[in-house]
């Protein structure tokens, strides 16, 4: 008799634990951050292919809440490129997607919600998925800047003998 009276208490303090525990856990969640080396690699990978193609641009990289991780205006980048870039970023990132799709849904007349949200809906930024997670986005100033943005994620994100993008 004299276990069974401590038996139950013990089996609830036991419970009492393993919920709050449970629950605990349940309050917090992994989210993958691109870092500023990250970041860099990305603009250094953009950087050569732009190099590459003989095209003059700028580019922005975006963390997965909007916060600005590195820019890059390459020399003879006209003076509002940095901006394009960014405004296409940021617009990446809001509607996680590439800023192409987003330009022909608006142009379609599908969705306006960009043009008065203040987005920027032209061509050149694509949101940096990772395992499914949205971590970032990639603004380039040209209308070719998705081809940049996709190398520059390529070379950075993808697997070993997974092949770059054109």
């Amino acid at each position: 008799m004299r276990a069974r009276s401590w038996l139950i208490p013990l089996t609830a303090i036991a419970a009492a634990a393993f919920t709050t525990q449970a629950s605990a856990q349940a309050m917090v969640r992994e989210q993958k951050v691109i870092s500023s080396a990250g970041a860099r690699a990305m603009v250094d990978a953009c950087t050569a292919w732009a190099e590459r193609n003989h095209v003059t641009l700028a580019m922005s990289v975006l963390d997965w809440a909007g916060n600005l991780i590195e820019s890059h205006a390459m020399e003879g980048a006209a003076a509002n490129a940095i901006d394009t870039a960014l405004l296409k970023s940021k617009s990446a990132l809001r509607w996680r997607r590439p800023t192409s799709e987003m330009n022909k849904v608006v142009r379609s007349g599908q969705n306006l919600a960009p043009t008065f949200m203040h987005d920027f809906p032209q061509p050149g930024a694509l949101p940096i998925i990772i395992d499914g997670e949205v971590i970032g986005s990639m603004g380039v100033s040209s209308a070719d800047g998705e081809k940049c943005a996709q190398a520059a994620i390529d070379a950075v994100f993808k697997k070993p003998g997974t092949p770059p993008a054109p």
